[in-house]
């Protein structure tokens, strides 16, 4: 992967034989599709993201991909900031569509090209994201039940 992509593969660890691979997020998109049509990792098993608020580009966007060929793991990560969006990977699986609306849903990563970018567990009027570190749940709950069911507290 260093061999073709360069300073674009950032990183390359391995962990309980799990390859795991931090590249640029501009190349997001290119890096995948190398990954699924030359390397057969063919099965996307989940697309999720991590916060680490202190860092500056405080978000991971991670990638697991899966090989049945080769029967191996792949875990493929981007960092991006806060504001900044990753190019979609719908294009390449299908079940992205869902796994990149609850990124967006819980987290506010935006996915640049994705056919339908709205919130999927949350109601459209919900304020903030949820897995977020510093996302106060009992003020957004208070406040959106009191306004949405009409009572005080869901707690």
């Amino acid at each position: 992967m260093k061999a073709r992509f360069g300073e674009a593969v950032r990183e390359a660890t391995l962990d309980r034989k799990q390859a795991i691979i931090l590249v640029d997020a501009a190349r997001w998109l290119e890096v995948s599709r190398y990954c699924r049509d030359d390397e057969k990792f063919d099965y996307l098993v989940d697309l999720t993201a991590v916060d680490w608020p202190k860092r500056e580009q405080r978000f991971d966007v991670v990638a697991i991909l899966y090989s049945f060929a080769k029967n191996e793991r792949l875990r493929l990560k981007a960092h991006i900031g806060e504001g900044e969006s990753i190019a979609s990977v719908v294009s390449l699986w299908p079940v992205a569509n869902w796994l990149e609306r609850e990124a967006f849903d819980m987290f506010g990563i935006p996915f640049a090209g994705h056919p339908d970018l709205r919130r999927i567990l949350l109601p459209e009027e919900w304020q903030g994201y949820p897995l977020r570190k510093d996302y106060d749940i009992l003020k957004q709950d208070t406040a959106w039940v009191r306004e949405n069911l009409g009572i005080e507290s869901g707690q």
